[in-house]
């Protein structure tokens, strides 16, 4: 099974602390990688955690406040700086593109590589970046300004080639593919060995929805049903549920309420306000609705 890991760069909220960053992730499947958002602190936080700064093939923002693009700029900046060639997909609201248009012109004038700027609709659920390996989709939020989550889905591979089988058959390695696509085999004596025996069934598609930030949607758990890992915003605890609500962001026990809901395997909770010294708080409060619930931290890698 390829790797297919997200790594945790920032999951604080506005404040920066010296706990957390702001917030940005990326995700690595099949040798290619993506982040998600951008806050102030992702370059160093990615030589912290040995991301190559040349494999970004995309860039996936979810909304313009600054503690989730306030580090776009300076990124671009170091790509240039150390002789990307490599065309950049960026995928955002249809709002910040003159706002990167203003940033690139004035400080970003001779980069070797190509920007890509692609306008994502917020209010609808569809598929915006696709290749061989996996699609991404938005997710609609609600929040304070146009708001998105992104679903990635890994597509499905195939079957497993039984090794003994081949063997036993004496199956020429030409014919592999074949049998891999469907295809059954004749053997020396001319019976016909069905595919089912020459393979194993491939390993399940995963999945990782990432939404933050957003007030509680009781209709997001049909919209990331069954996905591997959900990353959800917690921002407060329950007793701060009165802010939650005037900031239009999740309590632990909302985003643990969505995961249950969802039928998801795990829950991260992140985007955590900067008056909680210690988080067990919210993780204790998202437990109590949903078991499989864990705290992301900077430098944490969670393997699906």
């Amino acid at each position: 099974m390829e790797p297919f890991k997200i790594h945790i760069l920032g999951c604080g909220s506005a404040l920066p602390t010296l706990r957390h960053n702001p917030s940005s992730q990326v995700v690595e499947l099949r040798g290619k990688q993506f982040m998600i958002d951008c806050g102030e602190g992702t370059q160093t936080q990615m030589r912290r955690s040995r991301i190559g700064f040349n494999k970004i093939v995309a860039i996936f923002i979810s909304h313009i406040h600054g503690d989730h693009c306030f580090g776009l700029i300076g990124m671009l900046s170091s790509f240039g700086l150390l002789g990307r060639t490599m065309p950049l997909a960026i995928y955002a609201p249809k709002d910040f593109k003159p706002v990167l248009d203003m940033l690139l012109a004035t400080f970003c004038t001779d980069f070797d590589y190509e920007i890509q700027f692609h306008a994502v609709d917020t209010t609808k659920q569809q598929v915006v970046y696709e290749d061989r390996s996996l699609t991404v989709e938005t997710i609609p939020l609600k929040h304070r300004v146009p708001t998105c989550g992104y679903l990635f889905r890994e597509k499905p591979t195939l079957p497993h080639i039984r090794r003994d089988m081949i063997d036993f058959y004496r199956i020429p390695t030409s014919q592999i593919n074949n049998i891999k696509n469907g295809a059954s085999w004749t053997d020396e004596e001319g019976r016909e060995v069905p595919n089912s025996r020459l393979t194993t069934p491939a390993d399940p598609p995963r999945s990782y929805a990432y939404c933050s930030d957003t007030c509680y949607l009781p209709d997001l758990a049909a919209r990331v049903s069954g996905v591997t890992c959900l990353y959800h915003e917690s921002t407060y605890a329950t007793p701060d549920i009165e802010k939650a609500q005037k900031y239009f962001h999740t309590t632990a026990a909302q985003a643990a309420q969505v995961a249950r809901d969802a039928q998801v395997e795990r829950l991260l909770l992140g985007h955590y306000s900067s008056k909680y010294d210690n988080e067990d708080v919210l993780l204790e409060e998202a437990r109590q609705v949903f078991e499989a619930s864990e705290l992301s931290n900077e430098g944490m890698v969670v393997t699906l």
